[in-house]
């Protein structure tokens, strides 16, 4: 049978309910692998797992030749060196779509939360302070029906949160590198117009040399002062600096941040801090539900890779 080799493990079976002894093969699981012992420990594989681990080209140049396929357990694959994957002739497959709804709901929960300023409030609770009861409400609580949603990335998940952002009556901006007509009441338009006119801005794209700090401090000084930002896909899409700084300086209204540019965020992060932003630490994948989805598709893509038709290959 085929060896395999899930190098970290840990990251996605951190509760033990994940069972990656269903995946076709003899399974070593690994909870966590410092660069220095990943080529020891894939030693006679056939196929190696990740999750969100870096996998530079000096360490893929020195994987054995038994090292046929690379799976990285999530969407996005910009940690892998794909140069160094095809001077190899290692495929690299992903997980697609698995965490669609769930990241979807996370994006929705965001915008919410922060319309009702519910990141104030939890804290006034916390700090016993009853104000918004025995007084008058003392936050901000606006409507999102009727506002203006930003989408940039029309994949899986952009459509996704679309989907539910119509169903509460907001109106859709898109801004994707292909250009597309409009229809079912979505408005394609150019990344500028959308970061100028929404009043909440989503990304739901991937992490790349060309959306790499897309969000910097020129970009979000076009935003209302009144907009939210929302990032539920890869921290590294906002320079996180000049994210801060917008928000202190109130440049625009607040974020939510499911992704961080550094994960997990370093306890010094004065993101923790600020009263407008909501921070969550990447639990878009991290349901049971999305997990265990997760590992099927993982079963599939080395099942179909076995029976010579793979799928699911990025590089």
């Amino acid at each position: 049978m085929p060896k395999i080799v899930i190098l970290n493990g840990s990251v996605v079976n951190y509760d033990n309910q994940i069972d990656w002894t269903t995946l076709p093969g003899d399974v070593f699981v690994y909870d966590e692998t410092p660069q220095d012992q990943i080529i020891d420990r894939v030693a006679d594989a056939t196929v190696v797992v990740t999750k969100e681990m870096p996998m530079p080209g000096d360490i893929i140049r020195q994987l054995p030749a038994s090292v046929k396929m690379v799976c990285e357990a999530g969407t996005g694959y910009n940690n892998y060196d794909a140069d160094a994957l095809r001077e190899k002739g290692i495929i690299l497959t992903n997980i697609p779509a698995y965490s669609t709804q769930r990241v979807a709901q996370t994006a929705i929960m965001l915008m919410l939360n922060l319309a009702s300023t519910m990141q104030e409030q939890i804290r006034m609770l916390a700090a016993g302070n009853h104000d918004n009861f025995d007084k008058h409400l003392m936050v901000n609580h606006v409507e999102l029906n009727g506002k203006t949603l930003g989408v940039v990335g029309f994949g899986h998940i952009g459509q996704a949160i679309i989907k539910v952002a119509q169903a509460m009556q907001m109106n859709i901006l898109v801004a994707t590198r292909t250009p597309r007509k409009d229809f079912g009441g979505i408005h394609f338009t150019s990344q500028a117009n959308l970061f100028a006119t929404s009043d909440v801005v989503s990304l739901n794209l991937p992490l790349n040399d060309a959306t790499h700090h897309m969000v910097n401090n020129q970009l979000l000084k076009t935003m209302k002062p009144s907009a939210f930002l929302i990032n539920t896909a890869r921290g590294g899409l906002i320079d996180q600096d000049a994210l801060i700084e917008a928000l202190r300086t109130h440049v625009i209204a607040g974020a939510g941040l499911d992704v961080q540019e550094v994960e997990p965020l370093p306890d010094d992060s004065p993101l923790f801090g600020l009263p407008n932003v909501i921070v969550t630490p990447h639990i878009g994948w991290r349901g049971l539900e999305t997990r265990q989805r997760l590992l099927k598709i993982i079963k599939d893509n080395m099942t179909a890779y076995f029976d010579g038709e793979p799928i699911n290959r990025v590089v």
